[in-house]
């Protein structure tokens, strides 16, 4: 996912304005012992992340608390340009020089199918963190044939942005969980002005209609690992996404978008009034801050279940690690509750800690500047889908981008497209096992 911000991957989002170059912050603890593989001895830890100024600060100040709790640890935070994360880690770790931490997110296993990273389970045991209760419903999205290989950091799910303004005007009441596709679409037409205004920004990015699918009863990848895309439950919630624009006309075509002005996407059409109705993440909550319009969130609506894409980042231990154990007992302290709330409290991201989802300092976090329905993150999590973060992620994505290039031109429809993409993937997506 010229291309819409809603439409970039989580990590290409994140990744925005970064210098090239790495950038390098330093918490020290006690000098006085050297690294072993004992985590109770001193550790020199290096931990590798994308971002950008936002990030750099909540990571850092996750670290200081990490190292004022566990003084004989010492963690180097490198924060690497988005563009080039994925090969410079790959090339730290052949070297022999991979950072002992690392954010992973939807290419988690490209790294663990080339043993790039560890499997984290004997040391999860070990340590005995409570996955489930401590994630809920995505405690083992970063897992791959049964076996865990990083630790959910930040996840918040997709949600709707409504125009509370537009809304009233027609008298429709607040989207929830409870809405049915025909629910939407009902609220869609009359939130529509022909050629003026629209009710939906579109769904036309992976994790916008994949969610669709999965409420559907569908799926991308099934449970042995085969591509199934040309399903009819899957044609069904694509045709629905696409009919939304070509039939219905509730939401902007591409050219309709342009002539809102360059590069404008779901973020901004829906920041100047033009949508009713924007479905992303938690960062637009930052875009709309100077925004006119009177605007709060809401949990995404439901097909015939209930079903919502999450975005997020979790943390992996390379291969090269030197102190497994060391790095371990520093994720499962950046993943509780009192590290998470930095992530909050600098404005940086959802939380994957669900105790910090629910806490005051996340329903109410000092940044806001109007009152905002925060706990849809909450409510939202147990809706969560498993999405297939398989080996071939980057390769299936593309096959998506470009079979599905002229469906979103209005030139194709679900079947046809998905036809050909089923029969693509199936040379590229190996079954799992």
């Amino acid at each position: 996912m010229a291309i819409d911000r809603t439409r970039l991957t989580r990590r290409g989002f994140l990744g925005m304005g970064v210098a090239a170059g790495i950038i390098t912050l330093t918490a020290c603890g006690s000098d006085s012992d050297k690294a072993s593989g004992n985590a109770d001895s001193a550790a020199d830890l290096v931990m590798a992340v994308w971002g950008g100024d936002a990030d750099k600060t909540a990571y850092q100040k996750r670290i200081d608390l990490l190292v004022k709790k566990f003084p004989e640890l010492k963690v180097k935070l490198q924060l690497i340009p988005n563009d080039g994360y994925a090969q410079k880690v790959q090339t730290m770790i052949a070297g022999g020089k991979g950072p002992d931490i690392m954010q992973v997110a939807e290419n988690v296993n490209v790294y663990s199918s080339k043993n790039q990273i560890l499997p984290l389970d004997d040391l999860a045991k070990k340590a005995g963190l409570q996955l489930d209760q401590r994630f809920g419903s995505i405690a083992n999205i970063y897992s791959y044939q049964d076996k865990l290989y990083a630790i959910p950091d930040r996840s918040g799910a997709m949600i709707v942005f409504y125009n509370k303004t537009l809304f009233d005007a027609k008298g429709i009441k607040a989207p929830t969980a409870d809405w049915t596709w025909d629910d939407t679409l009902s609220a869609f037409k009359e939130l529509s002005v022909p050629g003026k205004q629209w009710g939906y920004a579109g769904g036309g990015w992976w994790a916008q209609w994949w969610s669709f699918v999965y409420q559907n009863g569908g799926k991308i990848i099934d449970d042995a690992g085969k591509p199934v895309v040309a399903s009819d439950e899957v044609i069904e919630a694509l045709q629905w996404t696409g009919d939304l624009v070509f039939k219905h006309g509730v939401v902007p075509t591409k050219k309709q978008f342009a002539d809102m002005g360059a590069d404008v996407g779901g973020d901004q059409a829906f920041a100047n009034g033009k949508v009713a109705v924007n479905t992303t993440g938690f960062w637009g909550i930052g875009g709309l801050t100077k925004s006119k319009i009177d605007w709060d969130i809401a949990p995404l609506w439901k097909g015939k279940e209930q079903a919502v894409t999450a975005f997020g980042s979790g943390l992996a231990i390379s291969r090269t690690a030197k102190n497994p154990e060391a790095a371990f007992k520093a994720i499962d302290f950046l993943t509780s509750p009192e590290a998470q709330q930095q992530i909050i409290a600098t404005g940086q991201d959802v939380p994957a800690n669900l105790e910090v989802q629910k806490s005051p300092a996340f329903l109410k976090p000092s940044w806001m500047t109007k009152p905002v329905n925060m706990d849809v993150f909450a409510e939202s999590s147990s809706f969560v889908y498993r999405a297939p973060f398989i080996p071939a992620w980057n390769e299936m994505q593309k096959a998506f981008d470009d079979g599905l290039a002229d469906f979103w031109l209005g030139k194709k429809d679900a079947r046809t497209s998905l036809t050909a993409i089923q029969q693509r993937l199936e040379s590229i997506v190996k079954p799992a096992g």
